[in-house]
């Protein structure tokens, strides 16, 4: 449910930012380092909200990827431990069964 209401709510996103592009269509006087130059407003628009979509996607994907590497040490880290704990286990059995042999 709450996937539908992303894509709802991007599908409603989207709509807004292309109806208020299509209303902006002068042309504007964008200023560079370089230089100056005359754009239509709906493609500063359009280019914006792109960039933006895509520094999300950037910062989104980089937390995957950082997540994916913690997940996959500690799921190293968990297998070690597990192995520790086993060999701990087969001690005490071991210590155990002296013990009783010793008696």
């Amino acid at each position: 449910m709450k996937r539908q209401w992303s894509i709802i709510l991007a599908i409603l996103f989207a709509l807004i930012i292309a109806i208020f592009a299509v209303i902006n269509v002068e042309p504007v006087q964008v200023d560079y380092l370089f230089g100056q130059a005359e754009w239509p407003l709906i493609l500063i628009i359009l280019s914006s909200v792109l960039m933006g979509g895509f520094l999300v996607a950037l910062t989104g994907f980089i937390r995957i990827v950082t997540l994916q590497r913690k997940l996959k040490q500690l799921e190293k880290e968990n297998l070690r431990l597990r192995d520790d704990d086993k060999l701990v286990q087969k001690e005490k059995r071991f210590d155990e069964v002296v013990e009783k042999e010793e008696e």
